[in-house]
C-alpha cells in the first residue's frame, strides 16, 4: 500500500469516525447552541463575526439516523438538517443575543429552502435544549412577526435540540481555508442580495 493512499484512508477513516460521535461540548467554560441557517459555510462564518462566540462547528442536525455525512444529507437520505453548533462564552453573551443576531442572517419566509439550496436538509431552524430557551425562542420569533419587518409569514421552525454530528474536516472554516470558491459560492448564490431584500443594507 501506497504512503498516499495509506494517508488517504486514514484521512477518510478519521472523517467517518467524526461524523459518527454526537458533539456534545465544546472549549472548557462554553455553552452550546444549534442554528440551521441552509448552507453551514456561510451559517458558521456570519456566527464567527458574532461578539461572544469563541467557536463554531458545521455538522448535522434532526435526523432519525445513527450517523451522517455530506452525501447523505444533501441528498435528503437521512432527514437531516445542515446545522451549526455555536459555543459561546456565557460571560459575554447570551442566548437569546445569538438569536437576534441569526435572524439577519436568514430567509425566514422560505420554506425548505435557503436562498440557491433546495429541499428540507436546507431549511432554516432554531434549536432548543430545554424549556427557557424555548420560550426564548417562541418569544422572539412572535415579536419578529408583529415587528412588521417581513411582509410574509415566518415559516423557520422550531425544534427540539437532538443529536448534533460534525461533519467532514473539510466542511469546518471552509471560509477561512477556500476563501475564493467560499466568496464565489455566496455570491452566485444570491445570499446577500436576498438577506439585503429582506432586512435592508447593514
Amino acid at each position: 500500500m501506497s504512503k498516499l493512499f495509506l494517508a488517504l484512508a486514514l484521512s477518510l477513516l478519521s472523517l467517518q469516525a467524526l461524523a459518527d460521535q454526537p458533539l456534545e461540548q465544546g472549549p472548557e467554560g462554553s455553552e452550546m447552541a444549534v442554528f440551521a441557517g441552509g448552507c453551514f459555510w456561510c451559517t458558521e462564518a456570519d456566527f464567527d463575526k458574532v461578539p461572544g462566540v469563541v467557536d463554531t462547528i458545521s455538522g448535522y442536525i434532526g435526523g432519525d439516523a445513527d450517523s451522517a455525512t455530506y452525501p447523505q444529507v444533501s441528498a435528503g437520505g437521512t432527514q437531516h438538517i445542515e446545522a451549526v453548533a455555536v459555543f459561546y462564552d456565557p460571560r459575554e453573551t447570551n442566548y437569546a443575543k445569538l438569536v437576534e443576531a441569526f435572524w439577519p442572517t436568514i430567509d425566514p419566509v422560505t420554506p425548505n429552502a435557503q436562498f440557491c439550496d433546495r429541499g428540507p436538509q436546507y431549511r432554516s431552524a432554531l434549536f432548543y435544549a430545554d424549556e427557557q430557551q424555548q420560550e426564548i425562542l417562541q418569544q422572539s420569533k412572535q415579536a419578529l412577526a408583529e415587528s412588521g419587518k417581513l411582509k410574509k409569514p415566518i415559516v423557520t421552525e422550531i425544534l427540539p435540540q437532538t443529536a448534533f454530528y460534525p461533519a467532514e474536516d473539510y466542511h469546518q472554516d471552509y471560509y477561512m481555508k477556500n476563501p475564493i470558491r467560499y466568496n464565489f459560492y455566496r455570491s452566485r448564490c444570491g445570499r446577500d442580495d436576498r438577506l439585503e431584500d429582506l432586512w435592508g443594507a447593514n
